[in-house]
Formats: structure tokens, sequence, C-alpha cells
């Protein structure tokens, strides 16, 4: 019988969805009656405990969400390979204001400077803030609209990504459009302009961007969406891979 209060106070946490009071709750009960700390003070810490766990699942959940191909912050950029880069204005990005203001990003370099490592730590920093975040190249996701198109799914996909607080498509440009996927990105884009942020990756000058889209009425229109409230990241310089490709042949 003198084990049913604690049966009973386990069952109350699983049910009240409390993992860490019920994994810590009796070690930290001991510490805090070691240091002579009151029943509040003991509450206190436990209820942090809880909290900082949440957050940390609820990062995790987010991280996860994204479908990010590899997860990297930008603590872990080396700015000085990449001169060009405003390191200010990207450190003042990974607050995320802009994410709050509706504003986009745009990362223009040649392929290898680094600007998908830039986009993935802001997608980290937005996902460590709360915020719902998806990643994807815009090849797969003009592929997964038209695939929506054929299953008759195609407003149930936009909802989902005009849903999303930001939204990061790398490697714009890398692969030419078809008319019907460039006509499908721009419904994205117009269903996101003013309502949700951007994060465009692209290897191409905005002059060669008809190019990806195959006309400029169509090219027009994306940008005039794109560049109306947008910060642009001009990310310059030598290949990273080909520098480290030359570091290991030397």
């Amino acid at each position: 019988m003198s084990d049913t209060p604690q049966v009973l106070l386990q069952h109350h946490l699983k049910k009240l969805r409390l993992p860490t009071f019920h994994s810590e709750y009796d070690k930290l009960a001991r510490q805090c009656a070691t240091e002579n700390k009151d029943h509040i003070q003991y509450l206190l810490r436990l209820c942090e405990l809880e909290l900082i766990e949440r957050e940390r699942r609820m990062i995790e959940r987010r991280i996860k969400a994204a479908k990010f191909p590899a997860t990297k912050s930008l603590d872990s950029f080396d700015y000085k390979v990449i001169p060009s880069l405003n390191k200010v204005l990207t450190m003042q990005l990974a607050r995320c204001e802009f994410v709050d203001h509706r504003q986009n990003v745009i990362a223009l370099g040649p392929s290898g400077t680094g600007k998908t490592h830039v986009a993935l730590g802001l997608g980290l920093a937005a996902c460590q803030k709360g915020l719902k975040v998806r990643f994807t190249t815009a090849a797969a996701l003009v592929h997964v609209l038209i695939e929506a198109v054929g299953e008759r799914r195609l407003q149930r996909l936009q909802k989902q990504l005009t849903s999303q607080d930001l939204l990061i498509i790398d490697e714009l440009g890398f692969v030419p459009l078809s008319k019907s996927g460039a006509e499908l990105l721009f419904e994205i884009i117009s269903q996101r302009y003013e309502r949700g942020s951007i994060i465009i990756t692209s290897n191409l000058p905005f002059d060669e961007w008809t190019e990806i889209f195959g006309s400029e009425r169509l090219t027009g229109a994306i940008l005039d969406r794109l560049t109306h409230h947008v910060h642009i990241l001009e990310m310059n310089g030598e290949s990273f891979r080909l520098r480290q490709s030359r570091k290991a042949q030397s």
C-alpha cells in the first residue's frame, strides 16, 4: 500500500503529459532536500526542467518537419572564404525578424559558395524560434506540384506550402523548368506574396532568370513579387568543394 501514492503520481503525470516531471521529480526532490530548498523552489525547478525539455522536443519536431537534407548552423560557416557575403546582414537575418515581416531572402552566387549552407542555417534558426519551415529544391518542388495536379490534390498541397512560416527553395536555376512547372512555381510564390517568407538560392543572376522560366513575362511577374520586400545575399567566390578537393590533392 505504501507504493500506491507513487504509482498514482506516475499515472497522473503520464496522463498530464509531463514526462520530465515523471523522470526527474524524485531525483530533484532529494537534491532540493539536501540544499534545504522549500516546496516552491522545488516546483519551480521541476517546471523549468519540463519547459526546457518541451522546448527541445518542439525544436526537434520542427527540424524534422522542415525536411532539411542536413542540419547546419551559421556558426559553422566560414565567412572569410566568401568576403562578398554581408556577415552583419546574415546574422541579422538569423534573428528571423524578416519572417515576422513577411520578407524574402535571395542568395545569389556560383555553385559551391555556401548558399545552401546559409539557407539551412537560417532555416534552423527559424525552427529554434518555433517557426514552421519547409525546405525543398526547386526541381523537387515543381515535381511534387506536377504530381499533385495529376492526382487532383494540388489545392491541398498548396495549402500545406502556404501555411509554412518560411519556405526555402534551393538550387533555382540548376534545372530549366517546363512551362507548366514554371507556372505552378509562380502560383506558390504568388500565394505567399506578403503572407509568408521565402528563401531562394540561385546560381544565376536575375537577368538570366528568363532561362529558368522560359518567359520574360512570367520571370518579370515572379521577380516583382520576390523582390518587393527582399534581402539579397551576394555570394561570389571560389567553390568550397573545389577548394577542399585541391587541398586533398596537395
